[in-house]
């Protein structure tokens, strides 16, 4: 006899390794305007679309080689961009469209965060109107 086997049903949490705890909140929290949950020592926690970031600043996570990368939705990706550049965000690949779906043009841009960490900003814009030639 099968037993159900449990699935998973999304992505509840994500974690990012930060040296400066307070530089790090003050970026997620004021640039990217993430919303505030909760603080705890050596951690703090955003939600990013009802997925729970974790910022961990504890020194067992900063033994660890980073490798992981974030990838945030945007609304309007030529806008952030203009935002990041007016605070200073250090912009790693302006924005560029990386792929053409059936449905919706795929867009990426990649900015660093203060604590060097790489994170990618996507928007899936509605398709572009075929050029008349």
């Amino acid at each position: 006899m099968d037993e159900a086997v449990p699935q998973i049903s999304g992505v509840l949490q994500l974690a990012i390794s930060v040296r400066d705890l307070d530089r790090a909140v003050a970026f997620y929290r004021d640039t990217l305007g993430l919303r505030f949950l909760m603080g705890a020592p050596n951690m703090a926690f955003f939600d990013c679309g009802g997925v729970r970031l974790y910022l961990d600043a504890n020194q067992t996570s900063q033994q660890t080689p980073a490798n992981q990368f974030i990838y945030f939705r945007s609304t309007d990706i030529l806008n952030h961009t203009l935002a990041f550049k007016n605070k200073n965000v250090s912009i790693q690949r302006e924005p560029q469209l990386i792929a053409r779906m059936p449905h919706s043009d795929l867009w990426l841009m990649w900015i660093h965060d203060t604590e060097g960490n790489l994170l990618g900003i996507m928007e899936e814009r509605k398709p572009s109107a075929p050029s008349a030639n």
